[in-house]
């Protein structure tokens, strides 16, 4: 189980790191800040930039808790925060297969996450070598709680943001 639970946490969470480069750093050829924020901000989400950023730092640095198997129901939250906020922005009204643009990916990320902070990171992993004791269901619907909390909370803002953005530039051309 620890082997299984071990190659689990180091290959999503590198995967994480990665594609958080991608939005901070332009690393693998990804966009980097100003490309990603752009982006964000034609999904309506403002500022674009501060989104970019948070997003970047979420998968960035959630995705190194979660390699390391450290802080992992920590890990997660950040982890479904991302996740939430893309299934209802980017992915929004596609259907779930990601060869229609959905968000089956999205999703699977997320439970991945959340399986890992209620199963633990295993014997294999930073938890268990501070002996930190942050494995169970309760970590597992804390960790989804704030992921859902903080995705959906973000995409709020950011939408609330852009609507007083075009409301501000509709008074000031009027």
């Amino acid at each position: 189980m620890d082997l299984g639970l071990f190659m689990l946490h180091v290959v999503v969470g590198l995967f994480f790191v990665g594609h958080g480069a991608q939005k901070l750093f332009g690393s693998f050829g990804g966009h980097g800040l100003e490309g990603t924020a752009g982006f964000f901000e034609s999904l309506g989400l403002k500022p674009g930039r501060l989104h970019a950023t948070a997003a970047g730092f979420n998968e960035f640095v959630g995705g190194a808790l979660l390699a390391l198997g450290l802080f992992t129901p920590f890990a997660a939250a950040l982890i479904v925060a991302t996740m939430v906020a893309a299934i209802a922005t980017a992915h929004r009204g596609k259907g779930p297969w990601a060869t229609e643009g959905g968000w089956e990916l999205n999703v699977t990320y997320a439970v991945a996450a959340v399986a890992l902070a209620g199963a633990g990171a295993g014997d294999w992993s930073l938890d268990a070598a501070f002996d930190l004791d942050l494995v169970g269901t309760g970590w597992a619907l804390g960790a989804l709680g704030a992921g859902l909390l903080g995705g959906l909370g973000a995409v709020a803002q950011g939408r609330l943001a852009a609507r007083r953005g075009d409301a501000r530039a509709q008074a000031s051309a009027a």
